[in-house]
């Protein structure tokens, strides 16, 4: 009966909805496929039961009992009746939550993840194909908790839900600067929170090899700085994400940024020379000799050893950032690739691919590489992962290969929510068949780690993660930047909770920056700067190395704030249509920048490292005043004389640039204030 009533509710809502607007009264996200309410409330008291049913992995049962907790916490109500849910509570078919989950899902592509939920004033059920789709609809629970002057309750709701997209994943490059196992882990709870499903663990590169390996040693001892998983941690993380639904994909990058492999196993370089792990990012020459028939042994041995500790179907090699000057400067290779008709260095590189296949698939395994490897002669059961743009991706799926898009998804540059929210894998501009769009398997954002550290790699993902999550969850209607914006600020709370530390982290470091516990006026500066954006931060791959600090002023700002984008969105509706609340309201800010200046001085005796703030501290009050002058000329209907204008024009161009590898993030909203008080 309950199987019946899951069909029907699937039926009508796919049925008469496919492309109805989602209700974004709540504030979820992702946004479900189709949200109706009700009046009904039930709310949440001490005698809150959950009882399971249905023929579900044992990890709905363990997921069920963390759901209660996480509802006790956020709630401040003692939910200790039930201290864990067991199957003994399939039972009580009057418990406040009844979870049905048909069979045990699967960690693997494509298998199902929908859900439903539906409330009357006695019940909340939820009903799903698989217990992975429960746990999806565990986690829109807790954001639906609502509060009144009664209490907390949830609301009369009912959801059906889906994914657009089977892959939604999340890059972690554990190599450039590693990653602790409790960072890996509180960022699968992010993930799940969002309904992510792919954490792809980037282990290997020229700064480190980051798994233990006991057949060849070496890894460990002379490559990795001593910084790596040990086999039996590995297994505890991908049991920890197979626990909340989510696969971890491994890659191992070969044949270039080897220069750790090549450390411990010179033997394999395409040049002789003294390897050691690289100190600097970037894109080195070091790479593999795909003419040494004992390196495919090799990788085979190596290969099977790490791929036994990561039971997913897919394994990514990599194949990214190859110069190919290492192989032009050897003869030897050189010579082979003429008796072989090779023209360029990339079809070495295809030949080396193509030696990997079989070894891969002998692993029982699907072949993953960067959109490098997208060349003639690649085949086609080898997915393309896109980072170089869109073309790649693209043609990756018109000519038959599955792809991933991480191109515009690339979280480490620090560019706003708004642009990766946009970027959809299938936007209208892009004219694909139906065939051909079955070949992209959805997305992965990524964060690579050359500019992060434990303390500040969750300020990097999160909250901004979760709108590309939507993107590749919800339908492709869900595109209202604003709303985003609404829902991702409540959301990014509901993530600290979990134990991420984006927000927490920023208080420490002032704390450390200012060398006391006095911090405001650091705190009004920091909330309108972001660090440099793009690779602008780390010129030329020079002025960073794996022991730089990472706790100075641009590690402090932290991307797509919300306090110059709602200054901003302020001064384009002020200069639209004035009114006097909206032109008090720019006032204060720009009255609490202009002083905050004399306050930020007064820290610099003490706090020597702050010294690089100064200027953006003196621009921002320069600018304050000058856009406080502006509104004044608006109000008395004066324009101001030439001689002004250009006095201020300066301002603004000493404001632009950066100081810390900073930038504020408000002189263009005060450009326009400066502007328009000279048009009137």
């Amino acid at each position: 009966m309950i199987l019946k009533s899951i069909l029907l509710f699937v039926l009508v809502a796919a049925g008469g909805g496919a492309q109805a607007q989602v209700n974004n009264t709540f504030n979820l996200m992702p946004a479900p496929a189709r949200l109706t309410t009700n009046s009904n409330k039930i709310y949440i008291e001490q005698r809150f039961r959950i009882c399971v049913k249905g023929s579900p992995d044992k990890r709905l049962y363990a997921e069920a009992s963390r759901f209660i907790r996480r509802l006790s916490n956020q709630t401040g109500i003692f939910l200790d009746k039930q201290g864990f849910v067991t199957p003994a509570d399939s039972v009580d078919a009057s418990a406040t939550l009844l979870i049905y989950a048909q069979r045990p899902g699967k960690l693997k592509l494509n298998d199902d993840e929908s859900y439903s939920i539906q409330t009357n004033n006695q019940q909340i059920s939820i009903q799903a194909a698989t217990d992975i789709g429960a746990i999806h609809a565990l986690e829109t629970l807790l954001q639906l908790v609502s509060a009144d002057a009664t209490g907390y309750y949830f609301p009369g709701i009912e959801i059906y839900d889906q994914p657009r997209f089977a892959w939604r994943g999340l890059l972690l490059d554990v190599a450039l600067h590693f990653m602790p196992v409790d960072v890996v882990k509180r960022t699968l709870d992010g993930m799940a929170a969002v309904k992510m499903n792919v954490l792809h663990l980037h282990l290997c590169n020229d700064q480190g090899f980051r798994v233990e390996s006991k057949l060849f040693p070496k890894l460990q001892q002379v490559a990795s700085d001593g910084m790596y998983y040990t086999q039996e941690e590995i297994k505890d993380i991908v049991g920890y994400a197979g626990q909340r639904g989510i696969r971890i994909v491994p890659e191992f990058v070969v044949p270039a940024h080897t220069t750790a492999i090549l450390t411990a196993y010179p033997a394999f370089a395409s040049i002789k020379r003294d390897y050691k792990l690289q100190r600097y990012f970037g894109v080195f020459d070091p790479v593999m000799d795909p003419t040494n028939e004992k390196l495919y042994p090799f990788l085979q041995k190596l290969f099977r050893e790490m791929s036994s500790l990561f039971p997913d179907a897919y394994f990514h090699i990599g194949g990214d950032e190859n110069t190919g000057k290492d192989w032009e400067a050897n003869p030897r290779i050189r010579s082979f690739m003429q008796l072989k008709g090779m023209k360029r260095y990339m079809d070495l590189q295809t030949y080396f691919n193509k030696r990997l296949l079989p070894i891969i698939e002998g692993l029982g395994k699907k072949m993953i590489g960067w959109d490098e490897i997208l060349q003639p002669g690649i085949p086609k059961k080898v997915v393309i992962q896109s980072w170089r743009g869109n073309e790649s991706f693209y043609s990756a799926v018109r000519e038959g290969h599955k792809a991933i898009l991480s191109y515009g998804y690339y979280i480490d540059l620090i560019q706003p929510a708004s642009y990766h929210y946009l970027n959809d894998p299938i936007p209208d501009s892009t004219s694909l068949t139906d065939e051909e769009k079955k070949n992209i398997l959805g997305g992965e954002a990524t964060m690579w780690s050359e500019m992060v550290t434990p303390v500040t790699v969750d300020s990097r993902i999160w909250p901004r993660t979760a709108a590309i999550a939507e993107r590749l969850w919800s339908p492709k209607t869900v595109n209202d930047v604003d709303d985003m914006y609404r829902r991702l600020d409540i959301v990014s709370l509901h993530l600290e909770a979990l134990g991420l530390q984006h927000l927490v982290y920023k208080e420490m470091l002032m704390r450390q920056l200012c060398n006391g516990t006095y911090i405001h006026p650091l705190e009004i500066l920091a909330s309108v700067i972001e660090p440099l954006k793009i690779y602008e931060r780390n010129e030329g791959d020079t002025m960073y190395t794996v022991f730089s600090p990472f706790t100075k002023l641009a590690d402090v700002a932290s991307p797509d704030q919300s306090e110059p984008r709602v200054f901003n969105k302020e001064v384009e509706e002020f200069l639209a249509r004035p009114s006097t609340a909206l032109e008090q309201e720019i006032m204060n800010k720009l009255i609490l920048w202009k002083e905050n200046d004399l306050q930020f001085k007064k820290l610099l005796p003490g706090a020597p490292v702050l010294q690089e703030a100064a200027p953006l501290s003196a621009h921002l009050a320069l600018l304050s005043e000058a856009a406080l002058e502006a509104l004044q000329f608006l109000n008395d209907h004066k324009s101001p004389g030439d001689t002004w204008l250009s006095e201020k024009m300066e301002i603004i161009k000493k404001a632009r640039q950066q100081s810390g590898r900073c930038e504020l993030q408000v002189t263009g909203a005060i450009q326009k204030l400066i502007a328009n008080a000279v048009l009137k």
